[in-house]
């Protein structure tokens, strides 16, 4: 099972709800398109500052490599373990590029793909738009990765074993 969290977009002017077709699931774990063709792919989620900070890095680590005659195998090791951190950090990216646009993380869902996902989402959306003000709807299904997770109600950031400010030490 993957794991995906879900964004929505910033309402539209005019618009009084979301448009719930431009809801972005993003996977979370290793992207084979983001380790293979890394540039291409940040260019297909228009991720204009990410690619920036990838040819700045992949230009001041990979250039002076090639400079100082190392083998070539060292620049190509190098760029296959740029690869790699982008393709383990690709859900990481996508993250960051829509937050910066604005779009606010709803929360986490599994599904063994991205259209399960989606339906567990919504069918928990729906429950909970229809359930009575102040009370959580029961869940559905036997699984517990049916509905997505809820973020804690903020608080005040405790660091520590007391679960109160000013608790006996």
């Amino acid at each position: 099972m993957s794991v995906y969290t879900v964004h929505e977009p910033p309402l539209r002017a005019g618009a009084a709800a979301p448009d719930v077709e431009r809801f972005a699931f993003v996977r979370d774990g290793f992207s084979w398109w983001a380790f293979l063709f890394a540039p291409l792919w940040m260019l297909r989620h228009r991720m204009w500052l990410v690619l920036i900070g990838y040819v700045v890095i992949v230009g001041t680590i990979e250039i002076p490599v090639k400079l100082s005659g190392a083998p070539s195998l060292a620049a190509n090791l190098i760029g296959i373990l740029l690869g790699l951190l982008v393709g383990f950090e690709a859900g990481t990216l996508r993250r960051f590029t829509l937050s910066r646009r604005g779009w606010k993380n709803l929360g986490v869902v599994s599904g063994a793909d991205v259209e399960d996902a989606e339906r567990r989402f919504f069918d928990a959306w729906l429950r909970r738009a229809n359930s009575p003000p102040g009370q959580l709807p029961a869940p559905t299904s036997a699984s517990p990765s049916a509905a997505p997770f809820q973020r804690r109600p903020s608080g005040p950031d405790i660091i520590g074993l007391f679960p109160e400010p000013g608790a006996p030490r």
